[in-house]
């Protein structure tokens, strides 16, 4: 069983905070996206507002069910790029 890779807030009072036409299967474990350091390489789909703030409001990539695994190796690969 895989549990650990899936956790959803359904009280969160901004559950689900990414528009989505499945809300049963939003994972909220990644609420704070651990890829956002890593800029344009972060393989989500993002945007830059006018005054260059990355977007991520059209992203869902670690809001995904399956992507629990994706995510652990992006964390990885980043991690021994920066040492």
């Amino acid at each position: 069983m895989d549990n650990y890779k899936f956790f959803q807030n359904k009280e969160c009072e901004y559950f689900p905070c990414h528009k989505t036409a499945h809300p049963e299967d939003f994972n909220c474990l990644f609420c704070y996206c651990p890829l956002y350091h890593l800029e344009d390489k972060c393989g989500g789909n993002f945007t830059y507002t006018e005054s260059g703030v990355k977007s991520c409001v059209n992203c869902l990539r670690p809001h995904v069910r399956g992507n629990y695994d994706d995510i652990i190796k992006a964390i990885k690969e980043s991690r021994t790029k920066d040492n």
